[in-house]
């Protein structure tokens, strides 16, 4: 994978897809600082292990779920390596059983592809259809790596001004606790 070995803050001299620049804009205007790192597409955990470590923070793994009848949509942040089931949450939300919903939402409610997803996007979900759900134990990291759009770029960015930026795209989070090792 091609990673550029250097670090950048703010945005990228060169164009960018117009849902990258629509976040490099609102990040701009919120006053929001952040270090960049630009490389291959990287849509696996491995592939963002090299990107830590230029980045010096963690990413986050992104998932976004909906539930059997595609009405409603959940975009889920929680620590890379913790690993997932979808009946944990389900309980704690209340819901029938979630999976994966289809690149047709990702790209329709966040603008975005498969393997991009964060909570970047969601300045796109202007009806709140999504609802971001963050699992406490990200809350002990003081930064937040994520990319803006396409997995081409990862920002990092203070898990203050990431809240403050969710917040003001119209999503308030819910907090959620999913075991360290699922039973």
């Amino acid at each position: 994978m091609y990673i550029n070995p250097m670090r950048f803050t703010g945005r990228p001299e060169d164009r960018r897809s117009e849902p990258e620049e629509a976040i490099y804009d609102v990040l701009a205007e919120m006053g929001i600082p952040y270090d960049r790192v630009d490389h291959d597409y990287a849509d696996t955990m491995e592939d963002c292990l090299q990107i830590e470590k230029l980045l010096e923070g963690k990413i986050c793994k992104n998932l976004f779920l909906c539930n059997r009848q595609q009405t409603e949509f959940y975009l889920l942040l929680m620590p890379s390596g913790k690993p997932f089931k979808t009946k944990y949450l389900s309980g704690q939300l209340g819901c029938s059983r979630l999976s994966f919903a289809g690149e047709n939402h990702m790209e329709e409610l966040l603008h975005t592809i498969p393997g991009s997803v964060s909570a970047l996007e969601l300045i796109f979900d202007r009806e709140g259809k999504v609802r971001l759900l963050i699992d406490r134990d990200l809350l002990t990291d003081d930064v937040i790596c994520a990319h803006p759009g396409r997995s081409t770029s990862t920002l990092k960015i203070s898990q203050q001004d990431f809240m403050r930026y969710v917040i003001a795209s119209g999503h308030n989070p819910t907090f959620i606790d999913l075991p360290e090792q699922p039973e």
